[in-house]
């Protein structure tokens, strides 16, 4: 199934990395990234599209977990 994450992270080196490891870890690939930062520079706004049979739940829950990740929100993609 494919899910569609929102995520706000902090603007920090590493971050999309430690993002798409997390994912990937829980067994969900990544097909799709967009985002852009806020114009303070403080913060980025990341659209990730992935793909898994897991629970999406149990990613959601990691990728909170992280530091540099503010929020989380998984829909299923339509």
């Amino acid at each position: 199934m494919r899910y569609q994450l929102d995520l706000t992270l902090r603007q920090a080196e590493g971050a999309l990395s430690r993002v798409l490891g997390a994912a990937e870890r829980r067994g969900f690939r990544p097909l799709a990234v967009d985002g852009e930062a806020q114009a303070d520079g403080d913060r980025w706004y990341l659209r990730l599209t992935v793909e898994g049979e897991r629970d999406e739940a149990n990613l959601q829950h990691q990728l909170e977990k992280l530091y540099d990740c503010l929020a989380v929100e998984v829909s299923p993609c339509r």
